[in-house]
């Protein structure tokens, strides 16, 4: 068992052996281990500076404790770019950077600033929480829509809620709610009949196409349709405009709103790129973007005839439908993104390659830039 031994023990010791006595003589006269002894004098041993200023090793060590916290202190104020009359907020922020590196301890990072250790831990702790809020919130919104999509739009809040808690989800229906509100989920059951009245009077026979996908000539019929891709916390909206004779990609746009914006966009650039083909139809589905005012506007400017899908039929624009799975499965599901850049860049690489190297079965895996080649050589050699 280790014995304490008090100051004055310790400094008559030293005294002592300064004047002279042997450590073996002070060992056997107060019962003390050599070593311990040795470790004293090594600690009140006397260091002597340029100007003769005598100095304890004990001394030497806690100064030399201070000088590295001040520089710590120094180095916090400097990276984090706070005075002690920032606000609270603004220095608990730039504390909690540094704390997740770990360089500093909590109590160099608060001395630094000037802010209460404790301040600074509940500070922590509720960020901490609202992490795990954050996160919460954002798998109970996957599972809302998984459950939204599997119902196939029937489902409102309560049933998505009753659905939830089966499978394990510990959720009020109000939450749900305000979850399918943010995502603008609506139950078919609410609006169904409505939009359907709506859309009688709209597209009565605007459906052009009829699931006829084989066109003789570029230019006759170009498809369009958007899909959304998440990349971390946010969606981007990517819309193409397909000619339907070679199953090219003429145009497309990405955007991190679902407007009528991108889809205006993406169509003048498809008639600038094609020259502004005349006796043209352009079909999609019934999206709000899609009927929009404005973006009917262009297509009656530009003399193209518009043709819509029927209504929860899919497979009228499976052109363009499978043109996104090809997209997603070969090129989006096998990339981990960390930008926006990233994603854009990736998306316009694919588009290319689509066009201009990947076969196509139902052009008997000719080449979309390659089945045009062919279809104007054809038409320049004189029968």
């Amino acid at each position: 068992m280790n014995k304490k031994y008090s100051n004055e023990i310790i400094r008559n010791i030293i005294c002592e052996y300064s004047r002279g006595k042997a450590v073996a003589l002070l060992c056997a006269e107060r019962g003390i281990p050599r070593s311990t002894i040795y470790f004293w004098i090594k600690q009140y041993r006397k260091l002597k500076s340029d100007n003769d200023i005598e100095i304890s090793y004990q001394d030497y060590h806690n100064l030399k404790r201070k000088n590295d916290k001040l520089e710590d202190i120094l180095s916090i104020i400097k990276v984090t770019g706070c005075s002690l009359s920032a606000p609270l907020k603004e220095k608990l922020s730039a504390l909690e950077k540094l704390y997740e590196l770990g360089q500093y301890s909590v109590h160099t990072l608060c001395d630094a600033l000037d802010v209460s250790r404790g301040t600074f831990y509940n500070h922590v702790f509720r960020r901490q929480k609202n992490k795990w809020f954050d996160t919460r919130r954002e798998d109970l919104r996957e599972q809302v829509r998984l459950v939204f999509d599997e119902s196939e739009q029937r489902f409102g809040s309560r049933k998505i809620r009753a659905v939830l808690v089966e499978r394990g989800f510990q959720v009020s229906v109000g939450y749900v709610a305000e979850l399918m509100s943010e995502m603008s989920l609506k139950s078919v059951v609410t609006y169904s009949k409505i939009e359907y009245k709506k859309q009688v009077g709209l597209t009565k026979r605007q459906n052009k196409l009829f699931q006829q996908f084989d066109v003789s000539e570029p230019n006759q019929v170009w498809v369009s349709d958007t899909t959304c891709f998440k990349l971390k916390d946010k969606y981007y909206y990517i819309c193409v405009i397909i000619d339907m004779f070679s199953r090219k990609v003429v145009a497309h746009g990405i955007s991190q709103k679902h407007s009528t914006y991108l889809t205006t966009s993406t169509m003048k650039r498809a008639l600038n790129s094609r020259e502004y083909p005349q006796n043209l139809t352009f079909h999609s589905d019934q999206g709000s973007q899609y009927i929009s005012k404005a973006f009917r506007k262009l297509l009656y400017v530009n003399n193209v005839v518009q043709s819509l899908s029927r209504a929860g039929k899919p497979h009228d624009n499976a052109v363009a439908e499978s043109f996104f799975s090809f997209l997603k499965k070969e090129e989006l599901y096998r990339v981990n993104y960390k930008s926006e850049r990233e994603l854009c860049g990736s998306i316009d690489k694919f588009i290319t390659f689509y066009n201009t190297e990947r076969p196509h079965g139902s052009l008997s895996y000719k080449v979309p830039d390659q089945f045009e080649k062919i279809y104007h050589d054809k038409k320049m050699i004189p029968h």
